[in-house]
């Protein structure tokens, strides 16, 4: 089973119950898919024991083959080709990797080079696995990282995917495929709005999905009474407390100070599996 844990915006404690989850049911993956500011790993200090360099492959132009046709150019869509007066110029950062502009060159000028993006850290936790990636400064597209990532998933263990806040590329691409999303809202009316953006894709995607309110006991009951009435089920709510917060800010999770936590978590576990396995 592959649970995404997500969240319309920064900041609502998406790392936070994903963590807990993992460290309450201490078995699987954790997979880290918010490659352009990683944190799991921050809280869960693991025993790293690889790295692996992910690439892209970009064009690279011959320019004694090249004839400056232009076919390249007028062939790719995210303007990553530019023909020039005397040259073919590639801007790496908006190449998509494709390969289509290698197909239509009549001359054989294009090749692909392999352009570092980022890498994969491996480490482990107790039972369980901890799988980051960390985009590389500059680069602009954390998908083809994330994708990377996903691909270490073992789909024989029980996986959760801690996914990157709002709902661009980088969501949908961490999300696709999962048994289920976990989405973590504060019960504030920005909580609300995204939660409703998040939860428009989601069914779109045909993903099924239950709410954690995290910090309840904070703003209004507007998000409660939305999911009652779209019969989103809330499986769990983390207070407000000091205690918590305090935790957290040591970079503990709080589930290992409080082992009531550790129940409640695997309770909520439970209750999705029970929901995908209907």
């Amino acid at each position: 089973m592959i649970i995404a844990v997500a969240s319309g915006k920064g900041g609502t404690g998406k790392t936070t119950v994903a963590v807990n989850l993992a460290i309450s049911i201490n078995s699987g993956q954790l997979l880290d898919c918010d490659v352009e500011e990683p944190n799991a790993h921050l809280l869960l200090n693991p025993v790293e024991n690889k790295l692996k360099p992910v690439y892209t492959s970009i064009p690279f132009i011959k320019q004694e083959l090249c004839n400056n046709c232009g076919k390249c150019a007028v062939f790719c869509q995210y303007h990553a080709l530019f023909d020039g007066l005397d040259r073919v110029l590639v801007f790496s950062e908006m190449c998509h990797s494709c390969g289509g502009c290698i197909l239509v060159c009549t001359k054989d000028a294009i090749i692909e080079k392999k352009h570092k993006i980022g890498t994969i850290n491996f480490g482990k936790v107790k039972d369980f696995e901890l799988i980051y990636g960390k985009l590389d400064i500059g680069q602009p597209m954390p998908v083809p990282l994330i994708r990377a990532v996903k691909k270490q998933i073992n789909t024989s263990k029980n996986v959760i995917l801690d996914s990157p806040p709002g709902t661009s590329c980088s969501f949908v691409e961490t999300v696709k495929g999962c048994s289920f999303c976990l989405l973590v809202v504060e019960p504030t009316p920005f909580g609300l709005h995204d939660l409703k953006l998040t939860i428009q894709v989601l069914n779109k995607m045909k993903i099924p999905l239950g709410v954690v309110i995290n910090r309840a006991g904070i703003g209004d009951l507007k998000v409660y009474d939305y999911c009652k009435n779209q019969r989103i089920p809330i499986l769990l709510e983390i207070p407000y407390n000091r205690k918590i917060a305090e935790l957290y800010s040591r970079g503990i999770p709080f589930s290992v100070k409080m082992p009531s936590w550790k129940k409640k978590f695997r309770l909520l576990h439970h209750k999705i599996e029970e929901t995908v396995t209907k």
